[in-house]
């Protein structure tokens, strides 16, 4: 029997773009969400630092109807690890080695552990996660993952912090699984900027990220 540790692996290395949303308007927030998946995002991350975040989570769980990996960013307790599982989170991400590591693994969710040094990038893979959160990736960039690499050729990696289009590929060749984008994808669109911008930088995104091009044609999604 498969592992959700694994699905979330397949789901990155398949999809090789993690979408991460975070913004003051919880309306705009699930619209950025909704834009995301109608230009071929399938999996996303919806910070708790949102404004009710939870609840942005809970509505593209259920306008999606299981389409989509929806999780949870920014977890540090167990308290929010059980929230955001009600809400319909499918996994859990952290900055960093925190409680909420221990009761996600007791409710059965798969985790990105975020880690920088060596050491911590070490204790998140020993700790299960399904793939180390490399964060903030933008202080080392992809040449410094590719060191990683060199000690850890088994540990899965995902840069997140500063991932933009021109990096996109590089951290890829650095042999990161996939990739995590906030801003430089979502721009304004989380405070309610154009959606219609929004839809072309994503497609932008998922070109770079699977082919190194720009897809021609939309990967239509309703609700």
């Amino acid at each position: 029997m498969e592992h959700p540790r694994d699905d979330l692996l397949k789901s990155l290395t398949d999809n090789r773009l993690l979408a991460i949303i975070r913004g003051s308007d919880s309306d705009a927030c699930f619209n950025t969400a909704v834009a995301l998946l109608e230009a071929g995002i399938n999996i996303l991350e919806v910070s708790l630092t949102t404004t009710d975040a939870l609840t942005v989570i809970s509505r593209v769980a259920e306008a999606s109807d299981g389409r989509v990996d929806i999780g949870a960013g920014t977890v540090l307790t167990a308290g929010q690890v059980r929230d955001a599982h009600d809400a319909g989170a499918r996994f859990i991400v952290t900055p960093c080695l925190a409680p909420s590591v221990d009761a996600a693994h007791s409710l059965g969710l798969p985790l990105l552990v975020g880690a920088l040094t060596p050491a911590e990038v070490f204790a998140a893979a020993r700790e299960g996660a399904a793939a180390v959160k490399l964060f903030p990736a933008s202080v080392g960039g992809p040449s410094y993952l590719k060191a990683l690499r060199d000690p850890f050729p088994d540990i899965s990696f995902v840069p997140v912090g500063g991932v933009d289009a021109q990096s996109i590929s590089a951290y890829l060749q650095a042999g990161a699984v996939a990739v995590g984008a906030g801003s430089p994808l979502t721009g304004d669109a989380p405070r309610g900027g154009s959606l219609i911008e929004l839809r072309d930088r994503a497609r932008t995104f998922i070109g770079l990220a699977k082919t190194g091009i720009i897809p021609e044609s939309r990967h239509a999604w309703t609700s």
